[in-house]
């Protein structure tokens, strides 16, 4: 099976003011229908790369022959860093989070607004193109970036990191400049507006 860009959940508008819907149109539209058909291309003809599903190719990219590595890592967690991303986000969304997640974090930072600075000064610290991440790794929540489409599931060996995903922002230029130009510490402060806590508890 053939890998597919997946819909937005919400209207490309759905996320307004926060992010535009031309951002996420060519966010979406363009950049992961990129990354989702150059992964294709890849894993053209390789029976056992293309049995194999998203998580799995990238939490083993030891196994994909060297000459398509590259391009499997960068198409194949660009695919699954977005398909991830899309769903944490959510109109009318935002607020803190409660229950079970909420003390994780305070238990890990103090804080929200501890974790938010945090997590915003991690996305802030990613020179060039990249991804800051929530993610539990061994129980506990801990803050980790990533660099171009890199994410902790593919292990500190290729991403530097390791754990569980829980949240993700992607902190490519393509995902706020249209709005935001070279403002990326104002696209984070309003990213917050529409997280969907309740999704991002479900990871944890």
């Amino acid at each position: 099976m053939a890998h597919e860009l997946p819909p937005l959940p919400y209207p490309k508008e759905a996320l307004e003011p926060h992010i535009d819907a031309l951002t996420m149109e060519i966010h979406h539209d363009r950049h992961h229908k990129a990354y989702v058909d150059n992964l294709n291309k890849a894993i053209a003809g390789n029976a056992a790369l293309e049995a194999k599903p998203l998580d799995a190719l990238i939490k083993d990219l030891a196994s994909v022959p060297d000459n398509i590595r590259g391009p499997v890592r960068n198409n194949g967690g660009g695919h699954w860093n977005h398909s991830f991303f899309w769903k944490l986000m959510a109109p009318k969304a935002g607020g803190a989070p409660t229950g079970r997640l909420a003390d994780a974090i305070k238990a890990a930072f103090g804080s929200f607004a501890d974790f938010q600075a945090k997590f915003e000064a991690a996305g802030i610290g990613r020179f060039g193109s990249g991804w800051a991440w929530l993610v539990s790794n061994g129980g506990k929540l801990e803050i980790v970036s990533t660099a171009n489409q890199d994410n902790p599931l593919m292990g500190k060996a290729v991403a530097g990191c390791e754990g569980k995903p829980v949240l993700g922002v992607d902190v490519w230029e393509h995902a706020y400049y249209l709005k935001y130009q070279n403002k990326r510490a104002d696209y984070l402060k309003a990213i917050w507006n529409v997280i969907d806590w309740n999704a991002v508890a479900r990871n944890l």
